[in-house]
């Protein structure tokens, strides 16, 4: 077996192939480009993608080039693989500014000083955007069946729960085989990968590239990855785990890393880091809280750098272990205008997003689940005031043994 899809099965990563001898042999041959689309449809993408980024980084390592397609086309339609509803409908400026942002990560995780392995980036509105209707209906929508689409999961569980499917909508498929149509005529490239999901998708370029071109490309997929709690991966109680710096800070990257169900983590170490298969094999018996510092650490150090994963672990130790404020906290900031006279602290925790409502603070005060500056809050009147915050003008409140935020006033 090809050494990339050895270690792409070993990590976790495979799910289905077209045709995994044929596959194999091709990237055994010669340097192969690979694609993995991905739909622009906020200003970050968050960590339900990294296993994708991954997917293109592994594909560096064993010599072959990853092209990022950013949807800038398909965006305006959205995919309704795993909606149940139809997406928002996003202006051009808006679709512009997010692939703009992204492509920021894929500077970070991809390799980009070897001229002949570099990501190639390109953007499905280039040429989705110049197609003529008539001529799209009758030399491509010729492949396609109504029969076969109603059966794709993305249609058929729409339908059958009787939620609305736009005629818009259910073009995508279409059109995300005509990407890769594109690009094997273009960039050669010959692989698409995607998530399970996209495997209706991703043969019906496959079958469309045999039927224009007459060319052999391939199909491959990776699982959809669910936590052991059974939620979706990519999202927490306080929202998406976005992998942009300005959108999630790296002390909040860390400790999603860091707060991993003990039954994910080995899954994990493999998944989403560089570290070697060997070293993961021997670490497998170490404790536990050990083993999430270091995924933690990897995974941190990937996306932010080795000093940001220094900083975030070292503010964790200080926060959580010797009762300090840390350095790294997420920082709340407020003015100085607004704390004369006093606010009140439910007021407070519900207006800067601490708490989600005013109910939600009393249950914590109640329950004894709220500290300020280290000292549980038992009333749930308490004026917040200027003599609250130490020297440094800073003031920490903590929901429970995790959540933790720094006051500053500004």
């Amino acid at each position: 077996m090809n050494n990339f899809l050895k270690e792409f099965k070993e990590r976790g990563y495979y799910y289905q192939c077209t045709n995994e001898i044929e596959l194999s042999n091709l990237l055994n041959k010669e340097s192969t480009n690979a694609y993995i689309g991905f739909d622009s449809t906020a200003p970050s993408l968050h960590v339900g993608s990294l296993l994708q980024i991954m997917c293109l980084r592994l594909l560096q390592k064993y010599g072959h080039r990853p092209i990022v397609l950013l949807g800038g086309g398909t965006t305006r339609i959205g995919d309704p693989s795993g909606k149940e509803e139809t997406r928002k409908i996003l202006s051009e400026k808006q679709i512009e500014n997010n692939i703009n942002n992204i492509k920021k990560v894929f500077k970070i995780f991809l390799k980009t000083n070897n001229s002949k392995l570099k990501p190639i980036f390109v953007n499905n509105y280039k040429w989705l955007s110049k197609l003529n209707y008539i001529d799209f209906l009758r030399d491509i929508g010729k492949h396609f069946t109504i029969n076969k689409m109603l059966t794709f999961d993305s249609v058929k569980l729409r339908l059958e729960r009787e939620q609305s499917l736009s005629y818009m909508e259910f073009n995508y498929m279409i059109l995300q085989a005509y990407d890769f149509y594109e690009l094997n005529k273009s960039n050669k490239c010959n692989l698409q990968i995607g998530g399970s999901d996209q495997w209706g998708n991703i043969v019906n370029g496959v079958e469309l590239i045999k039927r224009e071109s007459g060319n052999q490309v391939f199909g491959l997929t990776t699982p959809l990855i669910t936590l052991a709690s059974g939620t979706k991966m990519g999202k927490t109680e306080k929202g998406a785990v976005w992998l942009n710096k300005e959108m999630l800070s790296p002390y909040d990257y860390w400790q999603f890393w860091r707060n991993t169900d003990d039954r994910d983590v080995l899954k994990f170490l493999k998944m989403f880091t560089d570290l070697d298969l060997n070293k993961i094999e021997k670490l497998k018996n170490e404790d536990i809280n050990k083993l999430k510092i270091i995924l933690a650490n990897e995974a941190t150090t990937m996306l932010h750098g080795k000093s940001a994963a220094v900083k975030a672990e070292k503010t964790a130790k200080d926060t959580f272990e010797s009762g300090g404020s840390g350095t790294d906290l997420p920082e709340i900031k407020i003015k100085k205008n607004e704390l004369e006279g006093g606010i009140k602290v439910l007021d407070l925790l519900s207006s800067n997003n601490i708490m989600s409502s005013k109910s939600e603070a009393r249950r914590a005060i109640k329950s004894n689940a709220l500290k300020i500056n280290n000292i549980v809050l038992t009333d749930e009147n308490k004026i917040i005031q200027l003599d609250d915050f130490n020297n440094e003008k800073v003031l920490k409140i903590s929901f429970g043994k995790k959540k933790h935020y720094l006051l500053r006033i500004i």
